[in-house]
């Protein structure tokens, strides 16, 4: 009889891994590197880039479309290569190395003897779908923070919407991935200016 149950228990094992779907994998793309931003004179200060604080809505590798009315839904069969905090973290510092302006960018834990700290959090990153249709809508509150005092020398919150043309999976991300851009590029200026 225990030889029976385990043998069922194996069958059901198989049969439900084998009706498991695999899902679309998406990542967001590094900031466009300018030649004018490559020839900025570098600074002598290091920035950390701390790990953007989210929702747990936000802070895993589900893509988010939020409905009228305030109901929270993912998107089907599809998914971030990574926690969006990670991507989003990877990419700020990716974008701010890239424009040749600080002497060191790193995260916390890196060994950086930083002069400041960028922090972030997530506010929205979704596709909003509404009467007038469905955007990708994506804001990032972001703060510079001296390392040394703690105390907050600038804040900021910026956004950016798309509207999505068409359909499916890839277009949801492509939407996301152009308003995150916008985004990025627009907190890597600001840091720059501000620093």
């Amino acid at each position: 009889m225990t030889s029976k149950i385990v043998i069922m228990s194996l069958c059901a094992a198989l049969v439900s891994g084998c009706g498991s779907t695999v899902k679309q994998t998406f990542d967001l793309s590094p900031a466009y590197k300018s030649a004018a931003a490559v020839k900025t004179p570098r600074k002598r200060l290091q920035i950390l880039v701390a790990n953007p604080g989210a929702l747990k809505t936000l802070d895993g590798q589900d893509i988010v479309i939020r409905e009228a009315g305030g109901s929270v839904a993912y998107l089907k069969k599809a998914q971030w290569s990574d926690r969006l905090t990670n991507i989003v973290q990877m990419r700020l510092l990716q974008a701010l190395e890239d424009t040749g302006h600080f002497a060191g960018v790193g995260r916390p834990g890196d060994g950086l003897n930083a002069n400041y700290q960028l922090i972030t959090d997530l506010r929205v990153f979704s596709v909003d779908v509404d009467s007038q249709g469905k955007f990708a809508n994506v804001e990032i509150a972001a703060r510079l923070m001296d390392d040394k005092t703690g105390n907050v020398r600038k804040s900021h919150v910026f956004s950016a919407r798309k509207r999505l043309e068409g359909s499916g999976n890839a277009n949801y991300a492509a939407a996301l991935d152009q308003a995150f851009s916008v985004v990025l590029q627009d907190i890597v200026h600001w840091t720059e200016r501000a620093l």
